[in-house]
This record gives C-alpha cells, sequence and structure tokens, in this order.
C-alpha cells in the first residue's frame, strides 16, 4: 500500500510539474523564408532583409515588459528588442507589432526595419505578444497597450519623449496597430497587464497592409477553408461569432478626435479592407492621413530589400510630419 501511494505521490508531482511548464504554442509557417520562397519566380530582386545593427544605434534584446502570472504556461514573460540612437536628447518611440495572421510570425521580423528607424532618430521596439494557439482576441490588444505603457515608465532609460510614442504594425500587426490606436481610453481593450497609472495612448498609426475592416467586402467574402487565421483567432467564423469580427475592426472606433494615420500597402486589396471607407471619414473630419502602395503581388514587402528602404522612407516622412522631430536624420 505505501509502494503504490509513494508511486500515486511521484505521478502526480511530475504530470502537474509537467502541465504548469508545458511549452506556448509556435506556429512556425510564416517566416521570412517561407514568403521568399513564395514570390522568388516573380519577383528575382527579392532579397531577404536581414538584421544590421547602425554604428550610431544601442540594442537591448529580448527585454520583459511583463509578466503574465498563472498562465497555462506558468508564468509568462513577454519580450520586447529595442533599439536606442546613441546621440543625447530624448527620442520619439515606435512600437512595432509584428505581422502572422495572428497565429504566426515573431517580433524578430520587425528588426530590419526597427533598426533603419533607429538610425533616423527613432527608439523602435519591437513587441512580442500572445498569438491565437496560446490565447485569442483580445488578448494581443492588451499585450501591446501594456508594451506602451512600460515604454512610459521606462522613458528615461531609453532615451524616450513619452509624450512622442506612435505605433506600427505589418499584416495582422498592421490590423492591431490601428485597433490600438483607435481604441484610446475604451477600459475593456487596455487589459491589466501592468503599468496601469501610465496612458496607452499614441500620436499618429502606422498600419502596413493590415485590414481595418473585418466586415469589408475584400476581407468577409474571402474564400476561407476552416479554421483560417481569423477564425482561430476569434475563435469562431463571422457567421458563429459576428460580434468579434466587428469589435476587433478598428474602422468602428475612429473618430473625429483619432490620430493622423498612415497606409502602406501592396497590390493586394483584400489586405487594406476597409481603407477606403476610413479615408472618407478621416477626410470629412480633418484627419491627416497618407496612403502609399507599392503596386506589386508581395504582401510581406517590408522582409524584403529592395522594399524596406523606400517603407521606412515613408514612416519617417510621415513622422517628421505629424510628431516634432528634435533630433532630425
Amino acid at each position: 500500500m505505501k509502494t503504490f501511494l509513494f508511486f500515486v505521490l511521484i505521478s502526480a508531482m511530475v504530470f502537474g510539474s509537467y502541465s504548469q511548464d508545458k511549452p506556448i504554442p509556435r506556429d512556425t509557417s510564416y517566416t521570412p523564408y517561407s514568403s521568399w520562397v513564395n514570390i522568388r519566380g516573380a519577383y528575382p530582386e527579392a532579397v531577404i532583409a536581414g538584421p544590421n545593427l547602425p554604428e550610431e544605434v544601442t540594442e537591448f534584446r529580448e527585454v520583459i515588459y511583463t509578466t503574465l502570472p498563472d498562465t497555462p504556461y506558468g508564468d509568462r514573460d513577454l519580450h520586447a528588442d529595442v533599439f536606442v540612437p546613441k546621440a543625447n536628447g530624448k527620442f520619439p518611440a515606435i512600437i512595432m507589432v509584428h505581422g502572422g495572421g495572428w497565429v504566426s510570425g515573431d517580433k524578430a521580423m520587425q528588426i530590419p526595419l526597427a533598426q533603419r528607424l533607429a538610425a533616423k532618430g527613432y527608439v523602435t521596439i519591437a513587441v512580442e505578444y500572445q498569438l491565437a494557439g496560446e490565447a485569442m482576441f483580445p488578448a494581443a490588444v492588451h499585450n501591446i497597450k501594456c508594451a506602451i505603457r512600460w515604454a512610459r515608465a521606462h522613458a528615461e532609460e531609453y532615451k524616450i519623449d513619452p509624450d512622442q510614442i506612435v505605433i506600427s504594425g505589418c499584416s495582422a500587426g498592421g490590423q492591431l496597430a490601428a485597433l490600438v490606436g483607435l481604441t484610446s481610453g475604451i477600459e475593456k481593450f487596455e487589459g491589466n497587464q501592468g503599468y496601469g497609472q501610465y496612458s496607452s495612448d499614441v500620436k499618429a498609426i502606422i498600419d502596413i497592409d493590415g485590414i481595418v475592416d473585418f466586415l469589408a467586402p475584400a476581407s468577409l467574402w474571402v474564400n476561407r477553408k476552416p479554421l483560417t487565421y481569423d477564425s482561430k483567432w476569434f475563435g469562431g467564423s463571422f457567421f458563429e461569432v459576428p460580434e468579434k469580427w466587428m469589435e476587433a475592426s478598428p474602422i468602428f472606433y475612429l473618430k473625429e478626435q483619432s490620430v493622423p494615420m498612415l497606409f502602406i500597402n501592396s497590390g493586394y486589396p483584400r489586405f487594406h479592407a476597409g481603407r477606403d471607407e476610413l479615408l472618407g471619414m478621416t477626410n470629412r473630419w480633418g484627419i491627416y492621413t497618407e496612403v502609399h502602395e507599392f503596386y506589386m503581388k508581395v504582401h510581406p514587402f517590408w522582409l524584403f530589400d529592395p522594399w524596406v528602404d523606400p517603407t521606412m522612407d515613408y514612416m519617417h516622412g510621415f513622422l517628421k510630419k505629424v510628431i516634432p522631430m528634435k533630433n532630425d536624420h
């Protein structure tokens, strides 16, 4: 009997420990390489942009910006890669959100663009967030808003001007950037993941090929297979959970007081579904907006040279117009 109880106790300890330390689900289907394989035939000039730290920039990798306690995967650290100009002064900060259909991707995909922007005089912060395999909508929104608050809390440490924080994102990250930037002051999107005494407001939004309206025909009527990326993130199709699809659409939060917006798009209309309708409202309300398009069939153009530098130039040119640049490069 004692032997039996001993094995029961050991089994409970082993399996209990395993349940707390089980690995976070990782979908690795979306990478720069997999994207390059898809476009290399039509665009032989495309080269994967790699990291290359400029001499005038200091990097801080894998900085923990918050820890989520008691998740199914234990205490969950969320990380950011921070790139800071070496020059003296305070700099605008750009929170940068990677793409991957809310189910895949990694913050490392933002690093080449982040490093080049940092050399232009910005503190760039590429953030990790919870993907759909780990936590569904709106967890990622809560993560990113926490990252903005963390940036304000650590402004002195990283030379950040706390009054000049903007958000950018690519593809799914573009949708998230727009949603985060347009839901200022809406409590349900704030979450309680830390630094609640600081604001998550931003001064501008940069949406790089990200949807702003899931209900727009260009998005809604895409021929989807069961359990596609957006359905996984929302926990069901539009016909099963329509309220989630509407709740996650940035366009419904646009108001007369919304901040300036920049759109940089590919030649695929489905990736900027709702953009033109949003522009109609921003024009009527006098909200400053810019739109630039790369007229080719490459959705993740920001991952490749020769398109990284033009993307950076569009971002820099827009930001010089909408926020004060104390250290212009």
